[in-house]
């Protein structure tokens, strides 16, 4: 028997119900990401871009300057901040109601975010192996963090990546993550499995198919397989034409287990969630 996952998480005092799959907008605040459609820049675009998503159900923005693509730029801690930090600051602002997640894997990045410009959850790709100072960054923070499993670095990932099992290795990669974290006093911790960061194809619809082998953590799952290449290389189309193949997936990860779905539309998102809630 699993360790049932917690019905709620705390985010700046207010409770965020995880007993229906919620709703995580992208915002890449970056020219470069792998979908176009997901490129925003200027203030206009940031404010306008998350008002829709809000208007269209999200319960939470995920705002990131640094793109974590596939043979992604490395870019300076201070470029990143510059774009980060203002889109946080500005719709934290202007939208006081949004709860805010910021896509970093850098604890001055992240520390800022929440106590000077109103973020109020962390989302890490490296999961602390990027910048030794994350983990206690988030302890002293005490919000929600999202720790996200990566083979290498966006680099370096997917250089033939090899498991001998891809389920289980990520199960006993989170395994000693999480007992540091809780010994810690940390209380909300969400675990993304990294799809597509240093995992094949294979590997991807595998983790998928086993998605709910990760409730042995008893700790929510968040999903984040928007437009990508599983999709459209599978489909042999491009991710601007991987929406349809996005919301098939993102219902069956509902099926396993997903308790957020970390998207770039959020409509159908919003309306897959829906569906699937009232069929279970």
């Amino acid at each position: 028997m699993f360790p049932e996952k917690p019905r709620y998480i705390n985010t700046g005092g207010q409770l965020l119900n995880l007993e229906i799959p919620k709703v995580m907008g992208i915002l890449n605040i970056t020219p470069d990401s792998f979908y176009k459609g997901s490129r925003y820049s200027t203030d206009e675009e940031i404010l306008s871009t998350a008002t829709r998503m809000l208007e269209d159900g999200a319960d939470i923005l995920d705002v990131g300057g640094y793109s974590s693509r596939p043979g992604a730029e490395d870019i300076s801690i201070e470029k990143e901040g510059d774009r980060v930090l203002k889109a946080v600051k500005l719709i934290s602002r202007e939208l006081p109601e949004a709860i805010i997640s910021v896509d970093t894997f850098r604890a001055d990045i992240a520390r800022e975010a929440v106590v000077e410009c109103g973020a109020h959850m962390i989302n890490d790709i490296s999961g602390g192996d990027a910048d030794s100072k994350m983990f206690s960054i988030v302890e002293k923070l005490n919000v929600p963090y999202i720790m996200m499993h990566m083979k290498g670095d966006p680099r370096t990932m997917q250089n033939k990546p090899v498991y001998e099992d891809v389920v289980a290795d990520i199960l006993k990669w989170f395994g000693e993550r999480i007992f540091k974290l809780k010994s810690a006093g940390l209380k909300d911790i969400i675990i993304d499995p990294g799809f597509g960061f240093g995992k094949t194809i294979d590997h991807n619809f595998e983790l998928l198919r086993r998605l709910g082998d990760l409730s042995i953590t008893g700790l929510p799952v968040l999903v984040g397989i928007s437009r990508k290449s599983m999709i459209w290389k599978t489909l042999n189309i491009s991710a601007d034409e991987a929406l349809n193949g996005t919301t098939a997936l993102n219902a069956i990860a509902l099926f396993n287990g997903a308790d957020i779905l970390r998207v770039h539309d959020v409509k159908e998102a919003v309306q897959t969630v829906r569906l699937i809630s009232k069929l279970r």
